[in-house]
């Protein structure tokens, strides 16, 4: 798996425009404070339905990648199963750098 993505999730963390867990990610969806969503690949259906319908509904990107344990480790903590990029050029250079 491509690592760069993930140290430069961990970079947008430092810089302030991270934020995680589902009901934070959620709330900032619906208050248009979210640019992308990341949400681990073992994710339960109910969250991951939770959120990629508020997603879909508020016009968000989101993808599935990587474990929540993987997340965890690139932010420096435990486990995360949803993360949202606050930051639009932070969102658009990690969106970049997850497909290339």
């Amino acid at each position: 798996m491509n690592q760069q993505w993930l140290n430069f999730l961990g970079l947008a963390l430092s810089a302030g425009a991270v934020i995680t867990g589902e009901q934070l990610v959620v709330g900032a969806i619906q208050s248009k404070k979210v640019h992308f969503v990341i949400i681990a690949e073992d994710t339960g259906v109910n969250t991951f339905k939770k959120v990629t319908d508020k997603c879909k509904f508020y016009g968000v990107e989101w993808i599935q990648k990587a474990g929540s344990d993987e997340l965890g480790h690139a932010l420096g903590k435990d486990f995360r199963k949803i993360v949202g990029i606050t930051d639009p050029n932070f969102a658009k250079a990690l969106k970049n750098k997850i497909n290339a």
